[in-house]
């Protein structure tokens, strides 16, 4: 039976997909395409079946340790099925959580749904409308359910801050937790991923009016050039978004407050400090 020995669950906008290429180019690990299956979480996935999923790792080489990397999994309350699925097919999967600054986490997720086209508008208002963006960052609450599971022995906590500080140290951390064959390192050679300082919105039909070479060719002679620059500029973000003082008041408090839980199933972890520089000290 082909199933994962270990999954990264989240969270999004994390690093996950850096880490998720490191333990891909590792000897003796195989990692899933697509990075995000996604199987436990959503609904028409999971319908697919189990050999649906198993096929995902069916290319394994016999013996290498095998892993998916889906941040839909801490992803309460959008996805509340999640460990009771994982948990009838993997009794004893090692898991690993990676975590961030939970406010620049809120941000760069406004970023990727604004660039997606699901939100825009009043940054505010678009958080309001969205109330799952700062749960997803409730690092405490979105783990809790996999502890009560599995129990603190099966799960790792690491942050994208210890992976940019000491990338070597913190990734020979990982590869231990993971029992990856001796001579494990991080690369250098690998470049991080799903990283972008552009910052541009996808459009309605964007394959077929922006993406298109003949529409493109078209769009050259028939639109004037200074149309086609407000068009641009209107699908590029130049700043990042700003949180008001208010709306960051209310996002420190509860991620504040969701801290304490995380710090009860993880005492002393590094991340307790590096990812919540807003605490009071």
């Amino acid at each position: 039976m082909s199933l994962p020995d270990f999954l990264i669950i989240g969270a999004m906008k994390c690093g996950t997909s850096t880490l998720q290429a490191q333990l891909a180019c590792q000897s003796g690990v195989f990692m899933t395409t697509p990075k995000e299956p996604n199987y436990f979480s959503n609904d028409e996935i999971f319908a697919r079946g189990p050999d649906w999923y198993q096929e995902l790792f069916a290319a394994a080489e016999p013996g290498f340790l095998k892993g998916e990397a889906s941040t839909h999994y801490t992803k309460l309350p959008t996805y509340p099925r999640t460990l009771e699925r994982m948990q009838a097919a993997l009794p004893e999967p090692r898991l690993i959580y990676m975590i961030r600054d939970p406010m620049t986490r809120a941000v760069s997720h406004y970023i990727h749904e604004w660039t997606e086209g699901r939100l825009g508008g009043d940054v505010d208002e678009a958080f309001r409308r969205t109330p799952e963006i700062e749960s997803y960052g409730c690092y405490g609450m979105q783990i809790a359910p996999f502890v009560s599971a599995y129990g603190t022995n099966r799960i790792l906590l690491t942050s994208l801050e210890q992976l940019t500080a000491e990338p070597e140290a913190e990734f020979s951390r990982i590869a231990a937790f993971l029992g990856l064959p001796e001579g494990a390192a991080w690369r250098h050679d690998v470049a991080a991923q799903n990283v972008s300082a552009k910052r541009t919105r996808r459009l309605p039909m964007q394959g077929l009016l922006i993406d298109n070479p003949v529409a493109r060719r078209v769009r050259h002679v028939l639109v004037p050039k200074r149309v086609r620059a407000w068009v641009r500029a209107r699908r590029s973000m130049a700043d990042r978004p700003e949180l008001s003082a208010d709306l960051k008041a209310r996002f420190q408090a509860r991620f504040i407050e969701d801290r304490t839980q995380l710090a009860d199933f993880f005492p002393g972890h590094p991340a307790l400090d590096l990812c919540y520089p807003f605490v009071p000290r």
